[in-house]
């Protein structure tokens, strides 16, 4: 029938992603096919919320019988926390999550999944983290997470660096870095960036510099646009680098797993 379409019905289960912005993301995309794949009738669609009314509008959108979950992204990943009746322990241990799932029983349960998407971005193209020096800019949700993650990976150092020099500190202390009063590419050979500088139309670079040494590996969290200013800068020095869209396939299987498992 060409006056219909067969991907969503009554019967289709809804999840959603939170933020603001909103129009960067790719999980709509992303994780909609994954749960087609696996042949669930499910579709995640994008929830722009202002942060004056995330406090209001959110314990509402809780109470939606066909929701099944939710992802949350910048700048919602510390204060969606408080919505979990239960999280995980990397969640516990930074105070952040990015998933929200309904269980069986009705309550909800967080956890955190941007750290474990970056490491197997990084496993998959075969680029150790282990023994490696590493500079990370961002200590916010996703900072927090790939800190954490990238930590448990052993590398030789983990600086870390935030506008927010306090939050920088903190975090390095939980993971067990050191904090960067800036972020530097000197005696560095993996530079990770989980700032929103880059997202979209922003032109900026999320470090004053002009080059980046060749020999560095880069990665940027950000999903859109793909080819960020700083993976721009990247190529062009002839630099190996890792795209957020990577980060983002490392972890839509788990969050899907995490979806239907809670």
């Amino acid at each position: 029938m060409d006056d219909q379409v067969d991907y969503v019905s009554g019967k289709t289960r809804v999840f959603g992603i939170v933020g603001d912005p909103i129009e960067q993301v790719r999980s709509p995309e992303m994780i909609t096919a994954e749960m087609t794949r696996r042949g669930h009738d499910a579709v995640l669609v994008p929830m722009h919320v202002l942060p004056d009314d995330f406090d209001d509008v959110l314990p509402r959108i809780l109470r939606m019988r066909n929701l099944g979950g939710l992802v949350f992204t910048i700048p919602y990943k510390a204060r969606a926390a408080a919505l979990a009746a239960e999280i995980g322990a990397q969640a516990r241990m930074l105070g952040v999550i990015n998933a929200l799932g309904r269980g069986q029983d009705g309550r909800w349960r967080g956890d955190i999944f941007d750290g474990l998407g970056c490491v197997e971005a990084f496993r998959r193209r075969g680029i150790a983290l282990a023994g490696k020096r590493v500079m990370l800019m961002g200590a916010g949700g996703a900072g927090s997470a790939i800190a954490a993650a990238v930590a448990g990976e052993r590398p030789s150092s983990l600086r870390i660096f935030d506008v927010d020099a306090a939050r920088a500190r903190a975090l390095a202390a939980k993971v067990g870095g050191t904090h960067a009063d800036a972020p530097t590419v000197d005696d560095v050979d993996i530079l990770l960036n989980a700032t929103p500088v880059g997202m979209l139309d922003d032109a900026r670079l999320p470090l004053a510099v002009e080059a980046l040494p060749p020999r560095l590996v880069v990665f940027d969290a950000i999903v859109k646009p793909e080819m960020t200013p700083l993976l721009a800068l990247a190529v062009a020095c002839g630099c190996t680098t890792v795209r957020g869209r990577e980060m983002m396939r490392g972890q839509i299987a788990k969050m899907v797993d995490f979806f239907y498992a809670c």
